[in-house]
């Protein structure tokens, strides 16, 4: 089979009017977000990931071995359930 043969059909025409192909003049008057919507704003929008903390509120990745059992109980509390044992070891160490 042809590589033409393969490929779809181009899309009913008006399909995509609500996302346009720029053009040569959209390129030309495009700006930064910074400049149309001020640097702070545009720092919150383009930032990605988990939010940056303070060097004592940083956790640290480790491996552990726990008895399967306290793995059931807490995995069984749904999603979050690793700040929840971290939150029990808080206590435990009278850090709460």
């Amino acid at each position: 089979m042809s590589e033409s043969a393969k490929r779809s059909p181009p899309p009913p025409e008006g399909e995509y009017d609500d996302n346009p192909e720029w053009t040569e003049e959209d390129f030309a008057n495009a700006r930064p977000a910074s400049e149309v919507l001020g640097p702070e704003i545009a720092a919150r929008l383009i930032r990605r990931g988990r939010p940056v903390k303070a060097a004592g509120e940083k956790k640290e990745a480790v491996s552990i071995r726990l008895s399967p059992d306290v793995l059931a109980h807490f995995r069984a509390t749904g999603e979050g359930w690793q700040t929840r044992i971290d939150e029990a070891l808080r206590r435990v160490v009278g850090k709460r």
